[in-house]
């Protein structure tokens, strides 16, 4: 006689335990999920963990501090810029790098940088310094090197425009602009920065 389905127990199906660096990405996902969603302040290690689907012990075992997983989540989701634009116009390239750093401002590590950059008191901000510039600031500027510096080889740029002041200016801008006006940096934006702020900066002076 066979066993009739209404008393008849479903097995559940059991997910995998995860151990090492499979755990370690799922938990530093789900803290780039959680500032891009809730922000740094309503961010909790419990909210992390849950997102993972582990325990919070898996989580302060690896991370002590709140501030010790946001800074390698970061470290973990940030694009890289690794290869400057080159369509032969200082002009075209400046505007093919800018968008690349919109799009990464706007990405989901993005919104989590973004939510650090807003929420996070003096202090605190101190502890993501070394994330931000050295993930996102370094790699604009190192790519803003190489586009201004093919555009002093073809003499669409004057010579002493590769210095500090100029490479600062677009990474300073977008930061700036998207911290303190709350600007969304849409094509347009951009391209309204590259004519009236960049390529003034950049062209040669007319004898």
């Amino acid at each position: 006689m066979g066993t009739s389905p209404w008393t008849e127990t479903s097995a559940q199906p059991v997910s995998p335990r995860r151990r090492g660096a499979v755990l370690e990405r799922a938990i530093l996902d789900a803290a780039l999920e959680q500032l891009s969603t809730v922000g740094w302040n309503a961010l909790t290690m419990e909210g992390v963990a849950a997102g993972a689907q582990t325990g919070k012990a898996a989580v302060y075992r690896r991370w002590p501090s709140k501030e010790d997983l946001v800074a390698d989540a970061l470290q973990a989701g940030l694009p890289r810029f690794d290869v400057a634009p080159d369509l032969g116009s200082v002009r075209e390239d400046l505007l093919v790098l800018c968008r690349q750093a919109r799009d990464a401002l706007y990405s989901r590590p993005g919104f989590a940088l973004r939510s650090v950059i807003h929420e996070c008191d003096t202090v605190q901000a101190e502890r993501f310094h070394g994330v931000i510039f050295d993930g996102v600031v370094e790699p604009i500027i190192k790519l803003l090197h190489q586009v201004i510096n093919r555009g002093i080889e073809r003499g669409e740029v004057r010579a002493d425009a590769a210095n500090g002041y100029v490479f600062d200016a677009v990474p300073a801008m977008m930061m700036y602009r998207s911290k303190m006006c709350g600007s969304e940096w849409k094509d347009p934006d951009i391209v309204e920065m590259i004519d009236q702020l960049m390529m003034p900066l950049l062209r040669p002076e007319r004898g």
